[in-house]
């Protein structure tokens, strides 16, 4: 008679592909390779199937395993969700919580808050990775991942967590050499600093004046020599006076206070890049999820009253919680 597959086997299977490798695997479950390879070779007996190929230093998942994994992660959610459900406000977060978060963002503000989260809740384990492309909406990968703007996909949970402008900003030594730009089309003689992140449109950056009534904004080429995909490397650049950059309110405001760096243009808006977590529908009764975000939200709203730059605030409105 065939081997059933084992709902016991679900937990190891996902952990195992998150790790990347069967090491990596052994050290996470505190098991030996050898241990780790023979719980493997036994699932794969049960389902009937080769569900990774493995090499010396790496695995893959054969399409058999994706198909696999995919369930399997759909099982433990519902698992999770029922538990939470009969469970109700009493149950304490507990189990793997995967978070995905931006290189500078993460590393800066998340990468904190997550290592005060488990001090409070211990029973959470926390995977953190971070990168420079968020992972498509459609990624099963991660249990919340933190977003610059609204996700416009309702098929997605978008937690609002706490506002953010992007600003352009220069060097005073900069400016002084090459002179205050007064007016969008200003930019055109300027310098400035691209970032290639995302699918947002590359060279053109869109302005709005917060003077103007109806709200027109204007669409700006911008041209200069230099050019990345990583933030933190475009405003080390700034401080370097090489231009004009336009970058995040979190990622800046420190310098702005200080005087490295100095707003230009400040009377006009850019497009709207507040701070969100974003999971999928059925994550919304999972306790750990519901906590962990809970408690970034208060971490970043705290954060932000704390180091709230001036000049002008773009307008007076409150963004809504999207969730």
């Amino acid at each position: 008679m065939k081997e059933r597959v084992q709902a016991a086997d679900f937990n190891f299977f996902s952990i195992l592909a998150s790790a990347g490798s069967l090491s990596a695997a052994a050290r996470e479950l505190g098991l030996t390779p050898a241990a780790v390879s023979k719980r493997l070779a036994q699932m794969e007996r049960r389902a009937g199937v080769l569900l990774v190929n493995r090499t010396t230093r790496r695995m893959m998942l054969t399409p058999e395993g994706e198909i696999y994994l995919q369930h399997a992660r759909q099982v433990l959610e519902e698992i999770d969700t029922l538990s939470n459900l009969l469970g109700g406000a009493r149950q304490r977060p507990t189990g793997l919580l995967r978070v995905n978060a931006s290189l500078g963002f993460g590393r800066r503000h998340v990468a904190p808050a997550i290592s005060k989260f488990v001090t409070i809740y211990p029973e959470v384990s926390v995977q953190l990775q971070l990168s420079v492309a968020p992972p498509p909406l459609t990624d099963d990968a991660y249990d919340v991942c933190i977003r610059f703007g609204e996700p416009p996909d309702g098929r997605v949970v978008a937690r609002w967590l706490t506002r953010n402008r992007r600003l352009l900003c220069a060097t005073p030594e900069y400016l002084s050499r090459k002179g205050v730009p007064e007016t969008p089309k200003d930019l055109a003689r300027h310098q400035c600093i691209g970032i290639r992140q995302g699918d947002e449109a590359y060279g053109v950056w869109r302005l709005r004046s917060q003077r103007s009534t109806g709200g027109t904004s204007e669409s700006v080429r911008i041209d200069g020599p230099l050019t990345t995909n990583v933030g933190e490397i475009a405003v080390r650049w700034a401080l370097d006076h090489h231009g004009i950059l336009m970058r995040s309110e979190w990622d800046i405001r420190e310098y702005l206070r200080d005087g490295r760096l100095r707003v230009v243009l400040p009377d006009y808006v850019t497009p709207e890049a507040d701070i969100y977590a974003v999971y999928a529908q059925r994550h919304q009764f999972s306790t750990r999820v519901r906590a962990f975000v809970d408690y970034l939200a208060g971490e970043l709203g705290e954060a932000h009253t704390a180091g709230r730059t001036r000049p002008s605030e773009p307008d007076g409105h409150e963004t809504p919680d999207a969730s």
